[in-house]
């Protein structure tokens, strides 16, 4: 994909997201500190974005290159790479298995190797013995907080072995897998007056606390963090 099919995409993808109603230009202007006006002539192919400007995009809406590929290309962009192969497993896998049995793989998901071997691990000491990289499933009913980050029945990344709540990159905060009561849900996360604050990326659906058990830490509550989301699976 060349740099004009990258902005093609990235202003397709934008405009669904503005259809949908979950973006709107002046929301996207605040997010990058673009103009409204440079932003709607880039909406209506007027013009191009920079290099650095199309980082600011992709980086406000959460979005790699790789989400802008065709379902098909997605599939097999490792090709040509050394690849890993990562366990796909239930929720209940994930939240509460530090080891995965043979029978609790549902399928194996192929990720190059250089990507997992880059990054960079925060984990509890009582996380470490844990199998590092996972991927899960996201039905519908619990995508659509995160929409249009996460679509419904996406494939999800996560580093179990990444359970801090410091910001792996700083100009975007981190998106978590978190143990709520029975449930995993994918949300953006903070720790303020005692409890674990759970945001969503969708405006229409709620914060949610959880308070920590009395011997209970806030990374104890977290999953993993989520490295790479596989939407149209």
């Amino acid at each position: 994909m060349n740099f004009t099919q990258m902005h093609e995409r990235l202003r397709l993808e934008l405009l669904r997201r503005v259809e949908r109603g979950t973006l709107s230009v002046s929301l996207l202007a605040r997010q990058t500190g673009f103009g409204q006006s440079h932003l709607s002539n880039f909406l209506h192919s007027k013009r191009l974005l920079s290099l650095e400007g199309l980082d600011r995009v992709l980086v406000a809406q959460h979005l790699t290159a790789v989400d802008l590929l065709p379902s098909q290309a997605r599939t097999h962009w490792t090709d040509e790479e050394d690849l890993r192969s990562v366990p796909v497993i239930s929720h209940g896998t994930a939240m509460h298995e530090p080891l995965v049995r043979p029978g609790a793989v549902q399928k194996l998901l192929q990720v190059p190797a250089g990507l997992l071997e880059r990054l960079r691990a925060r984990a509890s000491s009582s996380r470490r013995g844990w199998v590092r990289f996972v991927a899960v499933r996201i039905p519908a009913q619990d995508a659509a907080a995160m929409d249009p980050v996460v679509m419904p029945e996406a494939l999800v990344l996560l580093d179990r072995h990444y359970n801090s709540l410091a910001q792996y990159r700083p100009e975007r905060p981190n998106l978590y897998a978190v143990r709520h009561d029975a449930h995993l849900k994918l949300r953006y996360a903070d720790f303020q007056a005692g409890r674990l604050v759970l945001r969503p990326h969708n405006r229409s659906a709620p914060v949610e606390l959880i308070e920590p058990g009395p011997a209970e830490s806030p990374g104890a509550l977290i999953v993993g963090r989520v490295v790479m989301v596989m939407n149209e699976w």
